[in-house]
């Protein structure tokens, strides 16, 4: 089976306004940045973006921001992206802020068909109000419900033309999650082989996961904060 797309825009054909997209990353760790950017060339506007954070300025989840392509954003940290704060409190831009280890078990759930589930997490803070919140053995829980997507865009080090991957390090963060937790999932790699060559016990997101994969390299490996130290 091959699941190989020649450009970014070949998988996009069925991306609608309105849509949920879960997309991958850490900072600008691991993040789908080809497929971010074809989001951008298309224009879709009111967009539901599952992301961990919200890019920053001019880079990744940031250029969908910068072009109002965005209508909410479903994330935990957002605190590098002043565009993200000014179109929060000018009403531009809708934010649901959720715990990081509750924003990965919703989308966890929803890979898993699991509807809902208790966390003691946020119990007695905003991010409980108007949730149903009970008591199991003298703790209280929040009830969380789960997460999916229309479409996932997840980055990998390496992947086969039938959609098994393998994250590098770091660079694995929210993307397997999010492989599983949508109706439509695209892979960019930074290396594209054949069949076999990924040793089997070492697959992360097994290619039945996978509906498209487009080799996304040459990659620019951006930082996302410089720090030096004085010679």
């Amino acid at each position: 089976m091959d699941k190989r797309i020649s450009a970014p825009d070949d998988a996009l054909a069925n991306l609608r306004d309105g849509m949920t997209i879960l997309t991958g990353g850490f900072g600008l760790c691991g993040i789908p940045e080809r497929l971010i950017d074809a989001v951008w060339r298309k224009g879709i506007k009111d967009l539901t973006i599952v992301s961990n954070n919200a890019g920053v300025d001019g880079a990744g989840i940031g250029l969908l921001l910068q072009n109002r392509q965005v209508r909410k954003m479903i994330s935990s940290y957002v605190g590098e992206n002043k565009l993200f704060e000014q179109l929060v409190l000018s009403g531009e831009l809708q934010v649901e802020l959720n715990p990081q280890g509750t924003l990965a078990e919703r989308l966890r759930a929803g890979g898993a068909g699991i509807p809902a589930f208790y966390t003691p997490t946020g119990y007695g803070t905003k991010v409980a109000e108007g949730k149903e919140t009970r008591e199991f053995n003298g703790r209280h829980y929040v009830l969380e419900r789960a997460l999916r997507g229309d479409f996932a865009f997840v980055k990998a080090w390496k992947g086969d033309r039938m959609g098994n991957l393998i994250y590098r390090k770091t660079t694995r963060n929210f993307n397997p999650m999010m492989a599983t937790a949508a109706d439509y999932v695209i892979a960019e790699v930074e290396q594209l082989v054949e069949p076999g060559e990924l040793p089997p016990d070492q697959v992360h997101t097994p290619g039945i996961f996978i509906d498209a994969i487009l080799d996304g390299s040459p990659y620019t490996k951006r930082i996302e904060k410089r720090t030096t130290r004085k010679a």
